[in-house]
């Protein structure tokens, strides 16, 4: 299946209404150049609020059901034909999530995903609003493939990606907030290139199809502030960048993705035939030892 894929780079307001509007503006001029799935940013509809901790911030979260734009953006899809992963700010009960909903192209939600990894660092204070996600990592069949998606923080752990791959998953897409750093230090991943080398490797050691939508612009709260990178950039299955978009570009990148080469490719390289997960017990503990063993 050849498929297009369009990433929406953009820069955010304080208003959800003006965001909003742009980004579906976005999403249509994707789709009258031929896209058939449309990525947004993470969490679009506001500035990145988890610069700091303040308790009424959390009044910008709102349930699935009867949510402000979720809607709007079924719709859109339906119209336009296209696959569309929103992500939004979700409240589910006493809970709050950093969630996306899959959208495919007649409107329906295939699902919802809460992000699993959740940061927690100055200028990135994520663990004060969303709890971890509970979904577990997913990967979903729409009208234009199969495809999993991670957020932000998701994108820099192998774990997730090769989850998403294992369920089938021939698109990997992380809708993305990330920029400087308040403090810089060498240890600090203020960097767009490794943050692209990370998503690169899921590429080639999946062989899949791999995209990132970030934000751009500089964004303040309180004494904190945030100047987004973006760097917005598909990839293919040989890790090979098909787009990229510089720190200052604000519209859409488009790429064709040729899936069924990626799947022939896939099981040509051996990866997921030569796998050994009857070695892999380590990976499912916190200290790296295998379950009931010891070194100690």
């Amino acid at each position: 299946m050849n498929v297009k894929l369009g990433l929406v780079q953009m820069r955010m307001d304080r208003d959800l209404a003006v965001n909003v509007r742009a980004a579906m503006a976005f999403v249509r001029e994707a789709a009258t150049k031929g896209a058939n799935i449309v990525l947004l940013p993470e969490l679009f509809e506001n500035h990145y609020f988890c610069q700091e901790e303040r308790e009424e911030y959390f009044s910008w979260a709102h349930p699935v059901e009867g949510h402000p734009f979720l809607g709007a953006f079924q719709n859109l899809a339906k119209e336009l034909g296209i696959v569309l992963p929103v992500s939004f700010f979700e409240r589910a009960g006493q809970a709050h999530f950093n969630s996306l909903a899959m959208i495919d192209a007649d409107g329906t939600v295939l699902g919802i995903y809460r992000k699993s990894h959740i940061p927690d660092g100055p200028g990135y204070e994520e663990k004060y609003y969303f709890n971890p996600g509970d979904t577990g990592f997913k990967s979903w069949s729409t009208k234009f493939g199969r495809i999993g998606v991670g957020i932000c923080w998701d994108q820099w752990f192998p774990e997730c990606a090769r989850a998403m791959a294992l369920s089938g998953a021939d698109l990997l897409l992380y809708p993305t907030a990330i920029g400087s750093e308040p403090t810089d230090t060498v240890a600090s991943p203020n960097t767009p290139a490794m943050w692209q080398r990370a998503m690169i490797g899921h590429a080639v050691h999946n062989s899949v199809y791999v995209a990132a939508a970030n934000r751009i612009g500089s964004e303040q709260f309180g004494q904190a502030s945030c100047t987004f990178y973006g760097h917005s950039f598909a990839c293919d299955y040989r890790g090979e960048i098909l787009c990229e978009g510089n720190p200052d570009f604000s519209g859409v990148l488009l790429s064709s993705l040729d899936l069924k080469g990626a799947q022939q490719f896939r099981a040509g390289m051996g990866f997921f035939r030569d796998r050994r997960p009857d070695l892999y017990s380590a990976l499912l503990t916190l200290d790296g030892l295998t379950a009931g063993s010891s070194t100690r």
